[in-house]
């Protein structure tokens, strides 16, 4: 009969929680520091912008006078960009999804096609911005209109929507698969009211995190060649546009000639804050609706 040595399980023990310890405290230190870089910079962007935001400012048109311009344009063509990005990408990203996990024979192929569109999702975004540049603005002769932006930017957070959208529906019982089965109901039947109103809370938390990445990205419209200044207002997705993000970029720039431009790339940071926060304000509320009803 062995005996248990009470001063080592004490020792063994005391090091457990001391590392246990030790790693919230890491932790904790890791978390807020994070904090106080984001409240630094927010400061920062408040302290810098908040002077230059009036209703001109959101009303005026772009103009090569600090004083006078405004991002009503910026402000336009980025929900308009978004309203490309947003269906092309739940739809494209929601129906691969479906096809790998309900469909689709696990084989080669199948891990072939999984492999790929995880190695996509850690693509750089400029990556994409030259593939948009050479399908959607040459081969079909787009230009740089809000329809090629948009089909770029969807092809870049495609990707996310896929992941999530796969995790998602992985999560739904077989059970209730199953059930729907035994009840006489059809493959597509039983995606379509069992397997989708189920995963709908985990889709929507994907396409919340890919369009928030899609309103910030800059490199893959700076590729495609979106413009920056003194361009029409777009009224539809066949017009040319600029975007929140591409504004900020370029007053960055040319805030080392006129340092007026700065205080405008701070207020710019502020409106697109506003609506990336209205934007998944919006996604998550509707996530959660579902979410108690499933």
């Amino acid at each position: 009969m062995k005996y248990i040595d009470a001063a080592q399980v004490q020792k063994k023990m005391g090091s457990r929680l001391f590392a246990n310890n030790l790693a919230k405290t890491l932790f904790f230190l890791a978390t807020l520091f994070g904090l106080l870089v984001l409240a630094v910079l927010i400061y920062r962007v408040l302290a810098d912008g908040l002077g230059s935001l009036n209703m001109g400012f959101l009303t005026n048109r772009l103009s090569t006078d600090p004083e006078r311009a405004g991002i009503m344009g910026a402000i336009l063509g980025t929900l308009w960009l978004m309203l490309v990005v947003a269906p092309v990408t739940m739809i494209l990203g929601v129906g691969t999804a479906i096809y790998l996990e309900e469909y689709a024979k696990k084989g080669r192929l199948q891990s072939f096609i999984q492999t790929n569109i995880s190695n996509l999702a850690g693509v750089p975004s400029v990556v994409f911005g030259i593939l948009g540049l050479t399908i959607f603005a040459r081969a079909l002769d787009l230009g740089s209109i809000v329809l090629a932006g948009g089909l770029t930017m969807a092809l870049l957070v495609l990707p996310v929507v896929v992941v999530a959208s796969q995790e998602a529906i992985r999560s739904v019982p077989q059970f209730l698969r199953e059930a729907s089965y035994g009840m006489g109901a059809t493959k597509w039947q039983t995606v379509k009211n069992v397997v989708l109103p189920a995963s709908i809370p985990g889709i929507l938390t994907g396409v919340i995190l890919a369009l928030s990445r899609a309103i910030g990205e800059t490199a893959p419209l700076v590729v495609l060649g979106i413009p920056a200044l003194l361009i029409p207002l777009p009224e539809g997705i066949f017009d040319r546009f600029t975007i929140l993000p591409v504004q900020i970029y370029y007053w960055t720039l040319d805030s080392a000639l006129v340092a007026e431009y700065a205080n405008l790339a701070a207020a710019t940071i502020v409106i697109l804050l506003i609506v990336l926060f209205a934007m998944n304000s919006i996604a998550i509320i509707i996530r959660n609706k579902f979410q108690k009803r499933f």
